[in-house]
């Protein structure tokens, strides 16, 4: 399976300015390409009878040949991938909007998510690659050989710069000792198992939200462009990338031990926009990193043989006994303690629901790879011991 691989650029001055330029360029040519198609939307919906074909990528790179780098003598100065890339990207953003899986394409702005990307004549070495036009690039770890990618992104995230591609690695088949296992998201505890384990959040951004208060109203004061308010502006970026690396190296140590030690994971779909709509837990919620957490498990359950299993958001996974399967009509919140009504089974909220999930991800098994009733009994038999 292909797999992304992400590292941070060591470089010189020139070297940053070369690639400043490159996102520069690629900037420039998406913010055409989409004031372009703004107006073709925007005539085809005044003139319904005369209407004009929407551009393809092949079609807006064409007339930035002709219209825009005649005009504009430093698209010649860096590599023509870089454009190019640019509108095929925006190509491929119109296709989502136009199939309502995505908003409609904004215009960039300097400084914010600066990248482009790159194709051609890739050499990777010890620590060092080498990318058309701008030439060899030093690293600080060594980098993966032996696969030669197609193509590159470099993009910037506060003043570092980093450089991706995507490798082939082998999928691993591991037999694990325990086979199902249910996982519980919430805010107290970031992750409940069926097995008992519990995984707090490292909450980076509540750690760091005074400092990041403080950091941005001694900047509120300082001229826009001057030399102080582009420190100013770095430092915060450095603190934002600092929280998301805290975050993110947390979600990876739980999501590789889960997906490396059990067979099938059961886990809910949550409504992440809707949760996210409630403001007094919102900041909770991104905090945590709910959709991260999913979007890690997805990709690893594949990288080491394992299954993951997606349970309905609609199923009363905390409602439910895991006991006896009774359910409740309402729980709120507070209560953090289940109590079932009708067989008196009492445990922690969130391990009930995770042994819920996992009893819900073994039946949604046994329906996908249709095992006759003689297996179905014995996962059941599993299942009863395992909650006892």
């Amino acid at each position: 399976m292909l797999l992304g691989f992400k590292t941070q650029l060591l470089l010189n001055k020139q070297q940053r300015l070369l690639l400043a330029q490159h996102a520069g360029v690629a900037r420039h040519a998406w913010n055409q390409g989409l004031a372009l198609c703004q107006q073709v939307l925007l005539h085809n919906k005044l003139n319904p009878e005369g209407k004009i074909k929407f551009p393809t990528a092949i079609d807006l790179h064409k007339w930035l040949v002709a219209a825009i780098k005649s005009t504009h003598p430093w698209y010649y100065q860096v590599s023509k991938c870089a454009p190019q890339y640019a509108l095929r990207y925006l190509s491929d953003a119109f296709k989502s909007f136009f199939k309502k899986t995505k908003g409609f394409p904004k215009f960039k702005k300097k400084g914010k998510h600066d990248s482009f990307t790159l194709d051609g004549s890739i050499k990777i070495e010890y620590k060092k690659i080498k990318v058309p036009v701008i030439g060899w690039l030093k690293t600080y770890e060594i980098l993966p050989t032996g696969y030669k990618p197609k193509s590159i992104t470099i993009s910037k995230r506060a003043d570092k710069w980093f450089i991706s591609w995507k490798i082939e690695v082998e999928v691993n088949e591991r037999q694990t000792n325990q086979k199902f296992v249910g996982v519980d998201l919430g805010i107290n505890h970031l992750a409940t198992l069926s097995t008992g384990e519990i995984y707090d959040g490292v909450k980076s951004y509540k750690k760091y939200e005074a400092k990041l208060a403080r950091m941005q109203y001694l900047s509120r004061h300082k001229q826009r462009g001057s030399n102080n308010y582009t420190k100013a502006q770095i430092k915060i970026a450095r603190l934002h990338q600092k929280i998301a690396n805290i975050r993110k190296d947390t979600l990876h140590k739980i999501t590789t031990y889960i997906s490396k030690n059990h067979a099938v994971i059961g886990i809910e779909d949550l409504n992440i926009s809707g949760m996210l709509a409630n403001g007094k837990l919102s900041k909770a919620i991104s905090d945590m990193g709910f959709y991260e957490f999913r979007r890690q498990l997805e990709y690893k359950t594949q990288l080491y043989g394992s299954k993951l299993v997606i349970v309905d958001r609609f199923y009363p996974s905390s409602k439910t006994c895991s006991s006896c399967g009774a359910k409740k009509s309402s729980l709120s919140l507070s209560q953090r303690v289940f109590q079932c009504d009708h067989c008196g089974f009492e445990c922690d909220r969130d391990w009930n629901a995770a042994i819920n999930l996992r009893q819900e991800a073994v039946r949604l098994t046994v329906l996908a790879c249709g095992l006759d009733s003689a297996d179905t009994s014995r996962w059941k038999q599993e299942e009863k011991a395992h909650i006892c």
